[in-house]
């Protein structure tokens, strides 16, 4: 297997007119302690650089008397992109947020919103979103990704549901593209199980255009519903998957996604922990997704 690490834009040093074959990649300390004495690669040894934005490239260590090692580059990967697939999660208690990141991306998760729902008892630190990161960087390099899911500042759940980040950078593409990646974007908020009580009757708030009972699909099964409709299509659309906190999500915030076009989905007929729900979702997921690789 052939090591790989991450780095960043400014660290890739094209040389010779910009050619990449003829590049160079300045590395910083703590990754050549970890090349050079964790992996104990040596002088004339190959890993894999990445920018975790779908660029990879081949590399060789070089000899060099710097404290950090330069590599030069000897030929860009060719990679496939990935489909879109975000997952909006209200945080839990306590560092149980790190699992989520390392265990989603392993997954194939593309972005990351945390949010603050009403029922949401942590109130994140500063330092918690460069942890996240980190995380998903070194998960990202260990199950041999093409790239490092984006992690957002936490911000309230209506505020990511009213007002979704992604629609802005969409709106910054050209017109059709933009109306065909909101159309076929696929939204699901996943309840805590089918027969939850809290989806019953009068769930739904007087006044959304949506008053009574909630119906609610099973999300691999809805997932491979929209594939047989579009069997010409060799990959999923982008997905998003929103997940509760402990004691899941409330009426108000279900009636804001479902007007948000959501649809309310279940995991199963038993309840999962805030934790295990986003790697249930992600795994059926990437069920569907290698079904069609």
């Amino acid at each position: 297997m052939v090591q790989r690490i991450t780095i960043s834009q400014h660290q890739y040093q094209a040389q010779n007119g910009g050619q990449e074959a003829d590049a160079i990649i300045q590395l910083q300390t703590p990754q050549v302690h970890y090349l050079m004495r964790v992996l104990r690669l040596n002088v004339g040894d190959r890993f894999i650089a990445q920018n975790g934005q779908g660029q990879q490239w081949l590399v060789e260590i070089t000899p060099t008397t710097n404290e950090a090692q330069v590599v030069k580059t000897l030929t860009p990967r060719s990679v496939q992109p990935e489909s879109a697939i975000r997952l909006i999660a209200a945080l839990p208690k306590g560092n149980r947020f790190d699992e989520v990141v390392r265990q989603t991306t392993e997954l194939g998760v593309t972005h990351i919103h945390p949010v603050i729902a009403q029922r949401t008892l942590l109130k994140p630190s500063d330092n918690k979103l460069a942890r996240w990161r980190r995380i998903a960087q070194e998960a990202s390099e260990q199950s041999e990704r093409i790239t490092v899911p984006e992690i957002f500042e936490p911000v309230s759940f209506q505020q990511c549901i009213q007002h979704p980040i992604w629609e802005g950078e969409h709106a910054r593409a050209d017109a059709k593209e933009t109306f065909q990646n909101l159309s076929s974007e696929l939204r699901y908020i996943c309840a805590a199980r089918a027969n939850n009580q809290s989806l019953k009757e009068g769930s739904v708030k007087e006044g959304s255009g949506r008053e009574g009972s909630v119906p609610t699909v099973h999300l691999l099964a809805d997932l491979l519903t929209h594939q047989s409709a579009n069997l010409a299509s060799a990959t999923l659309p982008s997905i998003v998957l929103a997940i509760g906190p402990e004691g899941g999500w409330t009426p108000d915030e279900i009636t804001v996604a479902i007007n948000n076009s959501y649809k309310v989905a279940s995991l199963g007929s038993v309840i999962l922990r805030a934790v295990t729900a986003p790697v249930t979702a992600l795994s059926l997921v990437a069920s569907v997704r290698d079904l069609l690789i």
